[in-house]
């Protein structure tokens, strides 16, 4: 017998794949465009379509275990108009803003597409809880890529935020043990050290995009008076 939760479950992941990881890549890939760096472009990484940027490893294990990866947008900080470290670091921040606009407008098409079925009188039917689980899914995922790539660690993209506030010698001592310090982020995230303050900083952040979107239940209110 097929087991319905873990079709959606699945359902959930692909979606995710397919839109929350491509959208993250290509924004770094177009941020950095319009700085001036045209590798990501001559690349053909300044699309959406999910096959440029997945990896396929990534792929599996976000399907089969629920987190996963793309491949990163190759970036030449050294084509950037200007500074170069605040190119790199504008470049990092357009993944996070991206997954956070995407968080966002699914919150949007959750509330209003939830009040649907409910004046619809389908709300608890299976494709309705279907439907609002892989949205749930979509925002809670966008969020917590959002919160986990704004950490200040390397290789992620909060390190190369806070690039221009950190002294030069102390920039580049970061960049050169990138790897080091991925293994040390990796046994943090095996061990488990990082889950409560992820989950804490995520909770919050959805409980902005919780008040930011209220407004659609003022407006379904006022359809069934």
């Amino acid at each position: 017998m097929i087991n319905t939760e873990y079709l959606w479950r699945i359902l959930a992941r692909t979606a995710v794949l397919f839109t929350c990881l491509p959208i993250h890549e290509c924004a770094h890939g177009y941020a950095a465009y319009r700085l001036g760096d045209n590798t990501a472009k001559e690349q053909h990484r300044l699309t959406l379509n999910p096959l440029r940027h997945v990896d396929f490893l990534g792929m599996l294990s976000l399907i089969l275990l629920g987190f996963g990866w793309a491949k990163p947008v190759p970036v030449s900080p050294w084509n950037f108009r200007g500074d170069k470290r605040c190119g790199m670091a504008l470049t990092a921040a357009a993944g996070p803003a991206a997954n956070l606009l995407l968080a966002l407008a699914l919150m949007l098409v959750f509330r209003i597409l939830s009040w649907a079925f409910y004046l619809g009188g389908a709300l608890a039917s299976p494709a309705a809880e279907g439907v609002r689980g892989i949205l749930a899914a979509m925002i809670w995922t966008n969020v917590s890529l959002c919160v986990f790539n704004l950490l200040p660690i390397n290789p992620l993209d909060g390190s190369r935020i806070i690039g221009p506030l950190l002294p030069e010698r102390v920039y580049y001592w970061f960049m050169r043990h990138e790897r080091v310090l991925f293994a040390v982020l990796l046994v943090a995230l095996v061990t488990g050290v990082l889950d409560r303050p992820l989950q804490f900083l995520s909770e919050g952040l959805m409980r902005a995009l919780d008040s930011l979107t209220s407004f659609v239940d003022f407006f379904g209110r006022l359809l069934i008076r």
